[in-house]
């Protein structure tokens, strides 16, 4: 093999872009073209990378099956990095079979990571964690051990298992030490920082406080019952009843939730879960219809009883009510979230993380936009949504996941 093809393919290896496109920068063959598009990836120019390894893979003869099926994996990876997350299953799927036929079982797996990454980052954690079971880490070298670690710890965070995933952050990082990539050991480094920041808020009492994930586990593992705004669901440490496709129940059960032990007026609860600002006869009536719907849902959980002024929360057995919020609550949260990781987002992809349509998605992104709390670049397909780190806001390995319907 070319001296100088070996030695860049080693440098990038080692985290060293600069060191391989020294070698490679002036030529134009497939196995170069492949490479400095790996180098470009590395050094964050995504969108020449991805023009480069699709060159190599034209490059490339019939004969040499693997190496484009290395590019196929790699270009994947951007597709990843940019957010980008309706890239080629198949195509994908089909370049790790070719590796694995060939005997390249470190770039057969690193296209299985990179297929359990696109799951964890759309919610689908049960597909994630199937697929990720099925991977042996032991054979692979340190940076593809420290990339299945991230994977492992990012589950577990979604998960709410603070304890697997600082054992999964360990290790990643000891194997990220290993490999000696910089970016790899800072990539490490910022995913243990996301287990000491806020992760959600308590409000009990009329009181609020900040929450760690840590502390989330160990309120949903406890007796309270919880009315969880983040998921928009009524639950306790065995059961989780869902209200997302009921908001105007949810809201009545938060309201309930914030104020309990004390009730709230019925004006109160009427410009909660009707905009009104009166409660008149009629919105009185409706009221009394959704707290019986209420009270029907929580049953099993809660009454609820009529006082003099309005309705009052009564959880059974002698336990207390309290709702976990986020952070930060305005009304395009869940977006700002997924932006809050620093990549830049295309609006179909922030669809398929958040299961809403791509319109819905972009009104929310031209109302931030006007806000100025977040900006675009590019037109068209190529138009990505960037917005820096929001102080308060969890990352996209914080985002719960989706709860089945009731």
């Amino acid at each position: 093999m070319d001296s100088l093809i070996t030695a860049a393919g080693r440098a990038l290896a080692a985290g060293d872009p600069l060191g391989a496109l020294k070698r490679v920068a002036l030529r134009d063959d497939a196995p170069a073209l492949a490479l400095r598009g790996i180098a470009m990836a590395q050094l964050g120019d995504l969108v020449r990378a991805k023009a480069l390894l699709r060159g190599a893979a034209r490059a490339f003869g019939p004969k040499e099956a693997v190496a484009r099926a290395r590019c196929v994996v790699a270009e994947a990876e951007i597709a990843l990095v940019s957010r980008d997350l309706g890239f080629s299953a198949k195509a994908l799927d089909a370049a790790r079979a070719t590796l694995e036929t060939h005997g390249d079982r470190v770039n057969a797996a690193h296209a299985r990571y990179l297929e359990v990454r696109r799951l964890l980052l759309i919610g689908h954690l049960d597909e994630a964690e199937r697929r990720l079971a099925a991977l042996d880490p032991t054979p692979l070298l340190p940076a593809s051990r420290a990339a299945h670690e991230l994977v492992v710890a990012g589950i577990a965070m979604r998960r709410l298992r603070t304890k697997p995933a600082r054992e999964a952050l360990v290790r990643a990082e000891r194997a990220a030490r290993q490999a000696a990539i910089p970016a790899l050991i800072a990539e490490v480094e910022s995913a243990s920082l996301v287990l000491n920041r806020p992760a959600a808020r308590l409000i009990a009492n009329g009181e609020s406080r900040p929450l760690l994930l840590e502390e989330v586990e160990t309120l949903l593992a406890s007796d309270a019952l919880v009315v969880d705004a983040s998921r928009h669901a009524v639950r306790d440490a065995t059961k989780v009843i869902s209200l997302t496709t009921r908001p105007v129940l949810f809201a009545l059960a938060r309201a309930l939730a914030e104020a309990w032990p004390h009730d709230v007026p019925r004006g109160t609860l009427v410009a909660l879960a009707f905009r009104g600002k009166h409660a008149d006869e009629s919105h009185r009536a409706r009221l009394r219809v959704e707290i019986g719907r209420l009270r029907r849902v929580l049953r099993t959980f809660a009454d609820i009883s009529a006082t003099r002024e309005g309705f009052a929360l009564v959880p059974r057995g002698a336990r207390k009510a309290v709702v976990l919020a986020r952070p930060v609550e305005e009304a395009h949260a869940a977006v700002l979230a997924f932006l809050a990781d620093g990549e830049s987002w295309s609006s179909s992809a922030l669809a398929l993380a958040l299961g809403a349509s791509q319109r819905t998605v972009q009104r929310s992104l031209d109302e931030l936009a006007a806000a100025g709390k977040v900006q675009s670049f590019g037109r068209g397909r190529a138009r990505r949504w960037v917005t820096p780190p929001v102080p308060g806001f969890a990352t996209t390995l914080l985002l719960p996941a989706p709860l089945p319907a009731d």
